[in-house]
Parts: C-alpha cells; sequence; structure tokens
C-alpha cells in the first residue's frame, strides 16, 4: 500500500516536471506558422503604415511571417473583438491604436473589455495629430477658424476617422476648450476622412502627421495646429495647439501590441522580446521617424499604466463634449 502511494506521488511528479519544462520548450519553439497582426482601421492610414513598416521586421525577429490584417468599422471595434475572441496561442496578435481607450467611455455597450480580454505587450510609436483645413478655408490660424466658426455655429464641417476615434475626440476636445461647433462627418477609417478633407467634402481635421505631413509641405493642407506638447520635426512651421492659444490641447495617436489575456505568459514573453528588437532596431526607427512618429518597445507595464491614463483623460473629453454611441 505504501510503495502503491509512493510510486502515485513519484508519477505526480514526473507530469508535474514534464508539464513544467513543456512551456519554455514550447515558447522556444513558437512560433511555427503565420501571425495575423489584426488591424482596426483600412489600409493607407497612420496606424497602417507604421504597422507594415513594424510587420516586416517583425517577421524577421520571429522567423515567420506576420500577416496584417486590416478589419475596419465602429472605430475599431470590430477588430478588438475578433482579436478578444481568437485563440489566446499568440498566433493572432492586436495592433491596438488610440481608439480602445476612449471606447469604454463612448459605448453603453462593447463586446469586450479592453483591460480584462487584453494583455499589453508594448507600444509601437506615437504621432501628434494636426488641425489641417482645406486651402479654400478662409481661416489660416487656429484662431482664426474659432472666430469663424462661433460666426457661424455649424457651418464648417469636419472630417474624422470615425466616431469615437482620435481624430473625433481631438476635435471635441477643440470644441469643448473653446466653444464653438462644427459638424462631424465619420468616415470609416483615416484614408476615406482625409479624402474628403483634400476633395473638400470637409473643411477641417484633425489628421495624425504621417499622413499630413506631404500634404502640408505641397499646399495641398494647410497646417493650423499639432496637437502636442513640442512642434514636430518634419512641419516645425506649424505652431503647437497650445502655442495657437488652446490650452492643454494634446491628442496624440498611439498604437502597440495586445493579444488575448489568457496567452502563455511564455509567449507573451517572447512576442514582447522580438517586437522590442523590431521595433528599435536601426531601419525601423529610421522609417518611423521619418513617417513624423516616434518609436517606443516600451515594457508592459509601461504600456498598461499608459493606457490606463489615456483612457482617464478621454473619459473626461467625452464626459464634457457629451459623446456617446448607442
Amino acid at each position: 500500500m505504501v510503495r502503491s502511494i509512493a510510486l502515485a506521488v513519484r508519477s505526480a511528479c514526473v507530469v508535474a516536471a514534464t508539464l513544467v519544462a513543456a512551456a519554455p520548450a514550447a515558447a522556444q519553439e513558437f512560433p511555427t506558422r503565420s501571425i495575423r497582426m489584426v488591424l482596426p482601421f483600412p489600409a493607407g492610414g497612420g496606424s497602417d503604415l507604421v504597422a507594415r513598416i513594424i510587420a516586416q521586421k517583425y517577421s524577421q525577429q520571429l522567423g515567420q511571417q506576420v500577416i496584417v490584417d486590416n478589419r475596419a468599422g465602429a472605430s475599431g471595434n470590430i477588430a478588438a473583438d475578433i482579436a478578444a475572441k481568437a485563440p489566446a496561442d499568440g498566433y493572432t496578435v492586436f495592433f491596438a491604436n488610440s481608439s480602445i481607450s476612449i471606447s469604454p467611455a463612448i459605448y453603453k455597450k462593447l463586446s469586450f473589455d479592453p483591460v480584462k480580454d487584453f494583455a499589453a505587450i508594448s507600444m509601437a510609436s506615437s504621432y501628434p495629430f494636426v488641425l489641417v483645413a482645406h486651402p479654400a478655408l478662409p481661416a489660416k490660424t487656429v484662431k482664426e477658424l474659432v472666430t469663424l466658426a462661433r460666426g457661424k455655429p455649424n457651418s464648417l464641417d469636419y472630417s474624422s476617422a470615425g466616431t469615437g476615434t482620435m481624430s473625433h475626440m481631438a476635435m471635441e476636445m477643440l470644441r469643448v476648450k473653446t466653444g464653438t461647433r462644427i459638424t462631424h462627418l465619420p468616415y470609416k477609417g483615416a484614408a476615406p476622412a482625409t479624402v474628403a478633407l483634400l476633395t473638400g467634402e470637409s473643411q477641417v481635421a484633425f489628421v495624425v502627421m504621417p499622413v499630413a505631413a506631404p500634404h502640408i509641405a505641397t499646399n495641398r493642407l494647410r497646417g493650423l495646429g499639432v496637437a502636442d506638447k513640442l512642434r514636430s520635426a518634419v512641419a516645425p512651421n506649424v505652431p503647437t495647439m497650445i502655442e495657437a492659444g488652446v490650452p492643454d490641447h494634446v491628442a496624440v495617436q498611439w498604437n502597440g501590441l495586445l493579444v488575448p489575456s489568457k496567452t502563455p505568459q511564455a509567449v507573451q514573453d517572447k512576442l514582447y522580446r522580438e517586437w522590442v528588437a523590431a521595433v528599435k532596431s536601426p531601419e525601423v526607427v529610421q522609417r518611423i521617424r521619418a513617417e513624423g512618429a516616434e518609436p517606443s518597445g516600451n515594457t508592459p507595464a509601461e504600456f498598461t499604466a499608459f493606457f490606463r491614463a489615456e483612457a482617464a483623460k478621454w473619459a473626461d473629453v467625452a464626459k464634457q463634449s457629451g459623446t456617446t454611441v448607442d
């Protein structure tokens, strides 16, 4: 009887030891096939540009192809839902951006929980929004725009990447701080929103610097104010929104890598190590900065803390502006 118990205990210990040893081995073997990177917006926008730059290097680091899967709609919530419900095995990752920190404040019902359903891996980059206007608009400064909007409430239209996106909330922040009324024209992504501005369907918009800079340089759009604490190196002649007279107006688009929260820690750790190696590689840093963005590659803890601060900030803007989505 004693011998039987001893054998049973020994067998259990062997099984446990085997399982413990299998975890690091599984992480070493991961990945053995391609990885899908779900992106919440259409091709051509700022997040898409950065995602594809990093995905190319990330593929090399991981030894498997990283495929960008654009799933636009509902301010990024469609893509977030797909990623949150994907198998937690590391083969589906989510290239999230700022919208996921806004959604909890404006959507009454979400099919996912940004905090509980995801684990933070690392930020990719950040870049400011810039308030730009169609050249036909008489306003040449933020002050002139505010004066024009106050004089003729709702006579101007602004385009955004969709209700609840950062481009939408950046303008809502401006409206709250200046008491202006400008009509919102939401589109399904940054690319069509920018096209609307270029063609004159809308008069103003907050557009991410990587997309806006080339149009500012060629005078197809007029730069009015950069929504950051410092001016941008790629558009140094455009003042910050703070310099232009709008206190504390900072709206920075960020993006980063999330995975389903139940993804094994060993897999998360490997995704993090190779992600940082990719984001901080000289060629990726150069290409991202050339787009007007700043590469990150912070730790999971730092990314989590940043996310929580952003969520609190935009919840306050949503409350003040009365922004909600049924």
